[in-house]
Parts: structure tokens; sequence; C-alpha cells
């Protein structure tokens, strides 16, 4: 290892839906966070570990700032999304450029403060290139001293330069993690979110912000592995629209969730899911802590 070598912690922030998840994932080379065309998707905080023989870099998704504190879950999600700010090594600053807005000016006065700030314009597939550039000046006018780059996440375009910028910021060091490891997250943890994933993209009201699930039993056997799982709701009204008629809706659940989690562990997976009311959990602090919403080290 050389003497030059670089590690550090990268905290991926902005307000809902500029596309954290879909960043840490493309910049790790694996699908560790989930994505959904939904604002607060992502819940908890999640790491990202990529490492090279030049750096180790330790991306943290983070949920979208926003100014929702009525229930418990938008108080715990915001102070997730906060919580990287001053102990991590770089901040980057996600910002949508089609959807810049005073919720975005108000992450970059917060931010504003820091010398090691980042901001990613993301996003660029969707405007011309003439469109973004007066946000570009825009935003630069505002926070003259932060360096952007222009990104697509989705796309991976200029994700090369973003990485080098990353990169070169990041302190002189020894790596946080073990070379082969990718997140500090359990695959009862990733399956979990893998399976609340499809409910937000399969379910098209708002009822996927009143779901959660949890892993009641994750076994691994030599050519299987068995799992079992429960989709909480608040609401007998919600257990019904999430079966769907004669089961339909859960069945597909349950197909898609299965693909993603059987390309990750590289075996067969028989995915048995359950539909449970647990009234107002996301508004009850008990509730919340025995589903994993804490401000420790949040698993399933």
């Amino acid at each position: 290892m050389s003497n030059e070598f670089r590690s550090g912690y990268v905290a991926l922030i902005g307000k809902p839906n500029t596309g954290k998840s879909t960043l840490m994932n493309a910049l790790v080379g694996e699908k560790l966070s989930i994505t959904a065309h939904r604002p607060q998707t992502t819940r908890h905080q999640i790491l990202g570990i990529k490492t090279t023989a030049e750096y180790q870099c330790v991306f943290v998704d983070t949920p979208g700032i926003h100014d929702d504190n009525q229930k418990a879950i938008h108080r715990y999600m915001n102070r997730a999304a906060t919580g990287m700010l001053e102990d991590a090594d770089l901040i980057c600053v996600l910002l949508d450029v089609a959807n810049f807005n005073r919720d975005d000016e108000k992450i970059l006065r917060r931010v504003s403060s820091y010398d090691k700030v980042l901001l990613v314009i993301n996003k660029i597939d969707q405007l011309s290139k003439s469109a973004c550039l007066p946000l570009m000046q825009k935003i630069s006018e505002q926070v003259p001293d932060f360096e952007s780059v222009p990104v697509s996440a989705l796309k991976g375009e200029n994700l090369d330069r973003l990485e080098q910028l990353i990169v070169a910021r990041l302190p002189v060091g020894v790596p946080h993690f073990p070379d082969d490891q990718l997140t500090d997250k359990s695959m009862r943890f990733i399956s979990a979110e893998i399976v609340r994933e499809k409910l937000f993209r399969v379910l098209k009201q708002e009822l996927p912000y009143s779901i959660t699930v949890s892993i009641d039993h994750y076994l691994e056997e030599t050519d299987i592995t068995r799992i079992s799982a429960t989709i909480w709701v608040e609401r007998k009204s919600q257990k019904a629209i999430v079966i769907g008629k004669n089961g339909g809706l859960l069945k597909k659940i349950g197909t898609l969730a299965r693909g993603d989690i059987e390309r990750l562990v590289d075996a067969r997976v028989y995915l048995q899911l359950w539909v449970k009311v647990r009234e107002d959990w996301a508004d009850d602090e008990q509730s919340l802590a025995a589903f994993g919403y804490s401000d420790g080290n949040p698993s399933h």
C-alpha cells in the first residue's frame, strides 16, 4: 500500500428524490440502496464502500432532508439525514438540475459554513446543456466557494470526473473496512429493503409511506436461502390493498423481490411474505425502535 492511500467518509445529502441512492449504487457498482421515483424512499443511513489500490471511499447514503417533522419516523429520518455532517470527510450535496428550489437553497445555507463541500448537479440527462447552465450559474453565485460537477447518476454521465474530485478531497489514511466489504448492512437488512422497494414501485398511492418490512427468518442452506418477511401497515384497510385481489399484488411483490435478492446472494431464494397491522407504527417511538428505526445502528 502506497503512502498516499486515501480513505474517508463521503456523506451524500440533499432534499428527497435528488438521486442520492442511485448515485451511490452507480459509484460502488452494486445495488445497495433501494430506489424509486418517489421522495423519502431511503429511511436509514446506508454505507456503500468502494475500495481500490489507491483509495477507500465510504459513501453514506442518507434520507432526504425535509421540513416535515410531524411523525416520529420523519424526525428519525431527518436525524439520519444530517447526522453525518460533522463527521464526514466530504459532504456531497446533490441538487436536481430540473427541480432546484427553496428546499435546495435551505440546504446550501445549512452547509455554507463547512469547507468540505462538493456540489453534485444531478439529472443533467433531463435538460439540454443550455438549460443547465443558468442554474449552475445561479448556484455558483449563491455559494461561490464550492466547486460543482454536473452528472447523471442514472445514465452514468461524468461519474469518472466526480470520483476524481471526491478522491482528491479524501484524507491520506488507512482503510476503515476490509477491501472486500461493500456495505455495513447485513443481507437481512438489504432483503427487507428490497421488499420495501418493490412495494414503493408497485403501489401507486401514498400507501408506501405507511409501510415497513421486518425479516422474521433468514436461513442460508446449501442450495437455497429461505426468507420469511412481514410487511407492516398502519390500518386494516391497507392490508387488503397490499395483498390485492386473490393475493395477486403480494405475489407480484414477492416475485420481483426474490429476483433481486437471488442476484445479490447468487443462490436460489424461497421468500415468504406476510402482511400484518400495527396501528400508527410510524408515529410510535416504541414501534419504530422495534422495526430498527433507532439512532444507533439500524437494521431489520
